[in-house]
């Protein structure tokens, strides 16, 4: 099931630096959260366990666990710069606030506790036009910072299929980039840039390219054109019985989706009401060693992405 991330595009937009776990993590507490239907309040403890963190991105458990760990002290001090007017003056003014007030971590079960700053909340949990929305699933194989941020950028234009001109200093910014970080034009361009692009081109749903504009002889910004990938994630399997791809299931492979079907709505017959996604999941994948349940939830598999070569 599709785990859908709504940001407002002034968050969006705005200069923030974090690493690639910490922008995981955030990612993950917002889908969670929507997921669930409990949402995001200022008074909310948002739970990331490390099971989600392993299923989404698709890391071993000892990965998880110590990334998770480090990323639950690291996340307590950054920050968000984001601008706006001043409604007395009309001058524009630029405000500094942290990503979250409240953040834990439970070593033995790798899940992290965090409570997101009343400033943030609002960022992320209106619902309007002028909001982004796509899945967590686009950019959960993206391994560079700089590509969850551009990905983020790009989509806030999805309708046009093109962004104006992006000033190089506060693109940099936007990107999480250091001042001291990538100083000559090659070097961005590579390490960042072109890096970034790359890795968007070949995992998200999209296909992008820039140009590069100029005051000169030097360049002063990037726009960017993109264009949806034609949609190949709906494979039927027609030629073979479910029985057939019964012996064919990997053990991480029965996990992973039985994760997936976990938080499918079609499955809520099968669940007991009171237990959490992760020991829903656990049980499902249990119940895929049985051949004649797993015949039966095939369909379900289908639906989410199961088609062994």
């Amino acid at each position: 099931m599709s785990e859908l991330i709504v940001k407002d595009n002034a968050l969006i937009q705005a200069s923030y630096t974090l690493d690639t776990v910490e922008q995981r993590l955030i990612l993950l507490a917002i889908a969670e959260a929507r997921q669930t239907g409990h949402g995001i309040t200022e008074n909310s403890l948002l739970e990331v366990h490390a099971s989600s963190y392993i299923n989404t991105f698709n890391v071993e458990k000892h990965t998880a666990y110590t990334v998770l760990r480090d990323a639950s002290k690291s996340l307590f001090d950054r920050y968000v710069t984001y601008h706006d007017v001043n409604p007395k003056t009309g001058k524009d003014r630029s405000f500094h606030c942290r990503w979250v007030d409240k953040i834990g971590y439970e070593a033995q079960s790798g899940i992290v506790f965090l409570r997101f700053t009343q400033d943030i909340v609002p960022l992320i949990t209106r619902l309007e036009e002028n909001f982004t929305k796509y899945e967590l699933e686009q950019v959960s194989r993206l391994t560079s910072s700089y590509a969850i941020r551009l990905y983020e950028l790009l989509i806030q234009w999805r309708s046009a299929g093109k962004t104006p001109v992006f000033d190089l200093s506060i693109f940099r910014q936007q990107l999480g980039v250091e001042p001291h970080q990538y100083k000559t034009m090659s070097n961005f361009k590579t390490y960042v840039l072109d890096f970034a692009l790359n890795q968007i081109n070949e995992l998200t749903d999209i296909i992008a390219k820039y140009e590069q504009h100029k005051k000169g002889r030097t360049i002063s910004g990037f726009s960017f054109t993109f264009r949806q990938k034609k949609d190949t994630s709906k494979k039927v399997i027609t030629s073979e019985k479910p029985s057939d791809y019964f012996s064919k299931i990997t053990d991480p492979q029965r996990h992973l989706f039985a994760n997936k079907l976990s938080r499918l709505p079609e499955m809520n017959t099968y669940s007991q009401g009171t237990e959490s996604f992760e020991q829903f999941a656990v049980r499902i994948a249990e119940m895929l060693k049985d051949a004649q349940k797993f015949e039966e939830l095939f369909p379900y598999l289908q639906k989410v992405g199961f088609a062994p070569a």
